[in-house]
């Protein structure tokens, strides 16, 4: 039997895949998108040398992964029959952490987010009926509490049916979570919802950037069209993950939702530009919030033009919504469920910052060694393609 995880090739899932692997014995289901084996190990291998060297994680693929060739958003995966089945027959408790966070796409949204959901639920339900589900964790995010000004949300209070959503990305994840409710009333569980991951606080590494841009080219400004005091909601990604697998993996959980963010810890942005400056030797900026509607129209007008002036507009138009809310998560569930609290961003900014801007803003990946073998069969019972 085996935990099966979705969202394996991404960046949170990376981390997931890795925890589970290095921190526990269970087997996993994974399911890559690919047209081969060989193919589909190449893609895990990609995400997955951010955590693992080569040797352990062809041991891993090798011993303890079981691939199947499939799309998140086609009927049963695009698997055979047989190949469904043995996947239903397998699975004992699943994570649920593939997405699309292009927050611009409401086709891609909705495609993935609630279509591809809905086969995992489906898959889910079959588990349950045909021997019982353990755990069914669905990784959602804090987006889903809609617009929001000045305040600390609870789990409980953050879904407001009558309120609108910033973006298509937190429609179709608040419509997944009820879906999860609605159609797995009777297995287990858990509900997790990230904040803003950026980085990882043990390491300056990252193969995410987004994000990562966006904070860049406000740190170049001399004047923040931001409220100095406002809070920023912003968590490392290994605590996300150490919490998804941790919380997955326990018999009982104390809650069925959990707030994956820096909560009341949040800091403010002038405490981040602070740190930022003291650490990095400049000077931090001039903050003028009555800037802030002409700059988000201006960044309207930089994102539809072309280049580097448009990418770079593109990402602080998806952004800046976010970024305005001074609304932070109320955290106190998982620190209670782990015993610790996140670390705060400006411990790890400036290393982030450092190791994008010298590759530019792109992981140097590792390609697949030249002396292993071009191609190797899936590990027993893997599916095929």
């Amino acid at each position: 039997m085996a935990i099966f995880v979705t969202g394996s090739t991404g960046y949170l899932g990376s981390y997931l895949v890795a925890g589970l692997l290095s921190e526990h014995h269970d087997k996993l289901n994974l399911l890559v998108r690919a047209k081969s084996g060989q193919e589909a190990r190449e893609r895990l291998w990609a995400s997955l040398q951010l955590h693992l060297s080569f040797p352990q994680f062809i041991d891993f693929v090798n011993s303890r992964v079981r691939i199947f060739l499939g799309d998140l958003t086609a009927q049963g995966f695009g698997l055979a029959d047989d190949e469904y089945h043995a996947l239903v027959d397998t699975t004992d408790s699943m994570i649920h952490c593939a997405a699309s966070l292009n927050r611009k796409s409401e086709k891609q949204c909705l495609n993935v987010n609630l279509r591809g959901s809905l086969e995992v639920i489906q898959l889910a339900r079959r588990a349950q009926n045909r021997h019982g589900l353990r755990r069914y964790s669905h990784v959602s995010t804090v987006a889903v509490a809609g617009r929001r000004q000045n305040e600390v949300v609870t789990e409980d209070a953050a879904i407001d049916w009558a309120r609108s959503d910033y973006d298509p990305y937190a429609r179709t994840k608040k419509f997944s979570e009820h879906m999860v409710h609605q159609l797995l009333p009777d297995v287990p569980r858990t509900i997790f919802r990230p904040a803003i991951v950026l980085g990882d606080s043990r390491r300056p590494e990252t193969t995410q950037f987004d994000m990562v841009q966006a904070f860049d080219m406000l740190s170049r400004l001399p004047v923040l069209p931001l409220r100095p005091r406002d809070r920023i909601d912003i968590v490392p990604a290994n605590y996300v993950s150490k919490a998804i697998v941790t919380i997955h993996q326990k018999a009982e959980p104390a809650y069925g939702i959990y707030h994956l963010s820096s909560g009341e810890g949040s800091q403010t942005y002038q405490e981040l530009t602070d740190a930022l400056a003291a650490q990095g030797g400049g000077r931090p900026p001039v903050y003028a919030p009555v800037f802030g509607k002409p700059f988000s129209g201006a960044v309207n007008w930089f994102a539809k033009r072309r280049g580097a002036v448009g990418y770079g507009g593109s990402l602080l138009k998806v952004f800046w919504p976010y970024l305005d809310w001074n609304t932070v998560f109320d955290n106190s569930r998982v620190v209670a469920e782990l015993g610790e609290a996140p670390a705060k961003f400006s411990t790890y900014a400036v290393p982030l910052l450092k190791f994008s801007r010298e590759n530019h803003f792109r992981y140097p990946a590792r390609p697949w060694p030249a002396d292993a073998a071009a191609e190797r069969p899936l590990a027993a019972g893997s599916a095929g393609a």
